[in-house]
């Protein structure tokens, strides 16, 4: 299935990636664990390749570039804001 991502541009998108980021070994358990990575941001533009978002990061403003192939999962917030319905 393919998703119109168009009318979510300008909302703000929490994406967790199908990629694991870092691993932190558990002393306890004697095992590795992975870190999820989300990417958290205004979708500024959408392409058919995947989704741009745009963030503040330590006082710069930050594009990230999202391959369609790599989201797992994304929130979008405030979806019915600005809407007559």
């Amino acid at each position: 299935m393919k998703m119109n991502w168009k009318p979510f541009v300008g909302k703000l998108i929490n994406v967790t990636m199908y990629e694991n980021y870092g691993l932190i070994d558990d002393q306890r358990n004697n095992q590795t664990l992975y870190e999820i990575v989300f990417k958290h941001g205004t979708l500024v533009e959408v392409y058919d390749e995947g989704l741009l978002l745009e963030t503040t990061r330590e006082g710069h403003i930050v594009n990230i570039f999202i391959p369609h192939a790599s989201i797992k999962c994304v929130e979008i917030f405030n979806i019915r804001e600005n809407n007559s319905d």
